[in-house]
């Protein structure tokens, strides 16, 4: 983990602990009831633990208490059934925090799947809820499979086109498995997502080629410039497959076409451009987001332990398969982050200088007891 390690050396070290409490009394101050702020550390600090460094603390003020801040999300949510049958449900979060929609949502899902094998809720008028993989591993955690996906503001250009017209929309599963870890897929239907893109910001560096395109349909890498355009609409990122149809970009076009179906039209919901953020004079307005989560109850077939050991073994046969020339291992998906929640439960989570810096406006803002190593 020596290398995992220095990839991170600029930055500070903190413990989970202490990032938690922090994010949990700056929402409290930003006017997120207590039992919510709760919540939306767990799905934060979840990020964080597992090394997906594009949806944390990084996320907390730009996303979060900043949107609150300018009044386009409501720091109290309140979550209105609008239907509830025996395996399904329909939410309606009123403009609230997406992490408490989508972890009731979740919850009802799950209570459903316990009932009747198979449980499905659907949201609207949410807000990003944070890392998908949050709410799969809750269903996984219970034995069963989990699977949710959200629609976004416009990010992603269809195959052959260059305006910005799909959110980068997560298809994402949990699998529980006889292994220390499930199968977790947790990923954007675009090659890249503007959360990672963040990341390579914060450090300076210039984006990969294939990652972003501008309206000429031409490869952009200047990371600062293409964080701007893409709120503009002057650049858009590239489905899943890359640019064009050679290389399968159609396919990831086709699965964030379904994840903005699924979280649009189950709710009768918003989609696509109705997402933007911005009305006719660019100026903000709310993000009425769409999820869908869905639980199955692997008891209600042949049960949850042969459910498991295939998995776990399908997950092993795959490890042990003939590696490339010059590869000498194999990971399946929720490996690495398993493997960085090993090393940062020891270590704490990295926090880059820019980071740190939006971590003491806002304890300077709020006025919070708090004086970190990396300012000594």
């Amino acid at each position: 983990m020596d290398e995992y390690a220095k990839q991170y050396e600029d930055c500070a070290w903190i413990p989970f602990e202490d990032l938690e409490k922090f994010m949990e009394e700056a929402l409290v101050h930003a006017g997120v009831p207590k039992d919510d702020a709760k919540i939306i550390k767990e799905v934060l600090i979840a990020s964080d633990k597992r090394g997906i460094d594009s949806h944390g603390i990084g996320r907390l003020k730009p996303i979060y208490i900043d949107r609150i801040d300018i009044g386009i999300m409501n720091p109290v949510t309140e979550i209105e059934v609008l239907k509830d049958q025996a395996a399904t449900a329909v939410l309606d979060a009123h403009n609230g925090m997406g992490h408490v929609a989508g972890h009731k949502a979740m919850e009802m899902a799950i209570e459903k799947a316990k009932k009747y094998g198979l449980g499905m809720v659907a949201v609207r008028n949410s807000n990003h809820y944070g890392i998908a993989g949050y709410y799969a591993t809750m269903a996984t955690d219970e034995g069963m499979i989990g699977i949710t996906g959200t629609n976004a503001r416009p990010s992603i250009a269809p195959t052959h086109g260059v305006e910005n017209m799909l959110g980068t929309n997560p298809l994402t599963f949990g699998i529980p498995t006889d292994e220390e870890f499930p199968f977790v897929l947790d990923c954007a239907t675009s090659v890249s997502q503007r959360g990672k893109i963040e990341v390579y910001g914060r450090a300076g560096k210039e984006l990969p080629e294939g990652w972003v395109i501008d309206h000429e349909g031409k490869t952009r890498t200047d990371t600062q410039q293409v964080l701007k355009d893409l709120t503009t609409g002057m650049a858009a990122l590239t489905p899943l497959g890359g640019i064009g149809e050679t290389t399968g970009g159609y396919k990831g076009f086709g699965y964030a076409t379904v994840v903005e179906i699924l979280s649009a039209a189950l709710q009768d919901g918003s989609w696509m451009k109705a997402l933007n953020g911005f009305d006719d004079e660019h100026k903000p307005i709310p993000y009425p987001l769409g999820h869908f989560f869905i639980a199955i109850n692997p008891e209600f077939f042949m049960g949850l332990e042969t459910f498991k050991r295939i998995a776990g073994t399908i997950c092993r046969e795959l490890r042990a398969s003939k590696k490339a020339p010059g590869e000498d291992y194999i990971f399946t998906a929720g490996e690495k982050e398993h493997l960085a929640y090993q090393f940062r439960k020891e270590h704490g989570c990295p926090v880059p200088p820019s980071l740190q810096k939006v971590m003491i406006t806002l304890r300077d803002r709020f006025k919070m007891d708090y004086q970190w190593d990396f300012e000594k």
